[in-house]
């Protein structure tokens, strides 16, 4: 087996162009047996990135920081312009994804891109995913157990919510979650294609509502309106600071290359998925950010608020419709933790079939029932739960553990466009390709992802205390140290990076499906 795989060139002949989208041919002759059951169709593909980006969520969750980071300004127009650059950072890895349509997706294509140390590059890029998919998962099972608790609070006045309650709530969902992706991928795809129509019906009720039932709205010119309560006095830097609300919903859109091998026509529907939830999720989030930002009434009492977008909601529409909103806002980030552990457990199952983690042989095994890989879901589930853990002592502990997230997954996005970037006209693209286009976006991706990594671990907030400190390039920096670490003691001489089975006929012949 050559060194580095590819599927087949479509431009050589109809039978290489069938052979292309010849799903299992393409895992064989990358090396791998079919494991896992192809269920996914385009749209379950789409579902999945569609629901971890989830703009329901991240526009509820984040929507306070913007009106202190920038204001309307910021929110509405940072939303388009940083909408661009990870459209561009989507265009990128799908191109990547249809060359290398696998579970293992970012972790295996570095390793395979690379030119040199192969082992290192996958090595890093894979525990970078890791870390950012499991932050991922607890950071959005917390969100939604605090949101859970501001309903109680609104229905029981007499309710307080407490530190302690909401770790015991988010570790509920998330094995909760876990319990779902246990049975087969089939249920996941529906409970996904389930998330997609709430999602819309849950936008067109929000938006619809916040447009008609408030007596009145600001003005036009309101979307200009620029503030910065940071505490800092650049008002630049503080906007710079509010184009991370946009950055913080566009995470996981990976899970599309993640469930390459339960998808149909992978090399083609992988991409799709990828590109089309960037770009749907970029359109039908302006809708939603300008519905929240023109029903603002008191700005400076609802961006001081402890839940600024439940104000709105609360002032414009009134309590009952407020908490029925807010029933709807739930029930997005429940469906955004389900998918985001769905893709966390993917990356799992590939990463240990290729022998870097410590039980390897325990997390790539299949369930012979559901064919899903349920010790992975467990492993997944376990470390989400000892990332919440710390929030029951300090909220503090818990926002450093997983602000990693972002940061982590990014930079997981940007190595492998980097070295497909470096390998020049060497790298054999897949039928879904930018063609001419390939390195300008790739360059494009890269220099925004770096930028914005760096933005992301930027204090945030001024006077920097121990509460407020952003914690993110610590976290990040014991990520790697570990990694690190961890490599040079033991990892490099049994990690070579991505393995193979056997040549594509012998793989064959271990497919369990």
């Amino acid at each position: 087996m050559s060194e580095r795989i590819s599927t087949p060139d479509r431009r050589t002949g109809a039978g290489k162009e069938i052979a292309a989208f010849d799903d299992d041919a393409t895992l064989h002759a990358m090396g791998y047996p079919r494991k896992l059951t192809r269920r996914f169709q385009a749209f379950d593909n789409f579902a999945i990135s569609f629901t971890i980006i989830n703009i329901i969520s991240g526009i509820f969750s984040s929507f306070g920081f913007g009106m202190n980071a920038g204001g309307p300004r910021i929110l509405v127009f940072g939303w388009i312009g940083v909408s661009v650059m990870v459209l561009f950072i989507g265009a990128a890895m799908a191109e990547v994804a249809s060359a290398y349509p696998t579970s293992g997706a970012l972790y295996f294509s570095a390793g395979k891109l690379a030119k040199r140390h192969k082992g290192a590059w996958s090595w890093y890029t894979g525990w970078l995913n890791f870390v950012g998919q499991v932050g991922g998962t607890a950071a959005t099972g917390y969100a939604a157990a605090t949101f859970i608790q501001a309903f109680v609070a609104l229905q029981w006045h007499s309710y307080e919510p407490t530190a302690e309650q909401t770790v015991l709530i988010t570790a509920l969902i998330i094995v909760l979650q876990g319990l779902a992706n246990t049975y087969t991928v089939q249920l996941v795809a529906v409970l996904n294609r389930i998330s997609v129509w709430w999602l819309l019906i849950g936008l067109v009720v929000i938006v619809s509502t916040l447009v008609v039932m408030p007596d009145d709205h600001q003005s036009a010119s309101f979307v200009t309106h620029f503030a910065n309560n940071t505490g800092f006095t650049n008002g630049i830097y503080g906007g710079m600071l509010g184009l991370l609300v946009t950055s913080w919903t566009f995470t996981g859109f990976d899970g599309s290359f993640h469930m390459s091998e339960e998808t149909v026509r992978a090399t083609v529907n992988a991409p799709k998925g990828i590109t089309r939830s960037i770009a749907y999720s970029a359109i039908t989030g302006l809708i939603l950010m300008l519905a929240l930002v023109y029903s603002i009434h008191d700005y400076d009492r609802v961006a001081a608020s402890s839940a600024p977008p439940v104000q709105i909601l609360i002032d414009g529409l009134g309590m009952g419709m407020a908490k029925f909103i807010l029933l709807i806002v739930i029930g997005s980030m429940l469906f955004c933790g389900l998918a985001n552990l769905t893709s966390n457990t993917r990356q799992i199952f590939a990463f240990s079939r290729d022998g870097a983690m410590p039980g390897s042989r325990w997390w790539h095994s299949v369930s012979p029932r559901t064919r899903t890989p349920v010790k992975a879901v467990w492993l997944a589930v376990a470390c989400s739960l000892a990332l919440v853990l710390p929030g029951w002592w300090s909220h503090t502990a818990f926002t450093a553990i997983v602000s990693v997230n972002v940061v982590g997954l990014f930079l997981a996005y940007a190595v492998p466009v980097f070295l497909r970037l470096r390998l020049g006209d060497d790298f054999q693209p897949g039928p879904w390709n930018l063609g001419r286009w390939s390195k300008p976006v790739g360059w494009v991706a890269v220099t925004w992802i770096l930028a914005s990594s760096v933005l992301f671990m930027l204090p945030q907030t001024s006077p920097i205390t121990g509460d407020n400190f952003n914690y993110a390039s610590i976290a990040l920096a014991v990520v790697l140290i570990v990694a690190t670490v961890w490599w040079f003691a033991t990892a490099r001489r049994r990690f070579q990076g991505p393995v193979s089975y056997g040549r594509p006929d012998e793989v064959a012949a271990m497919d369990l499906v």
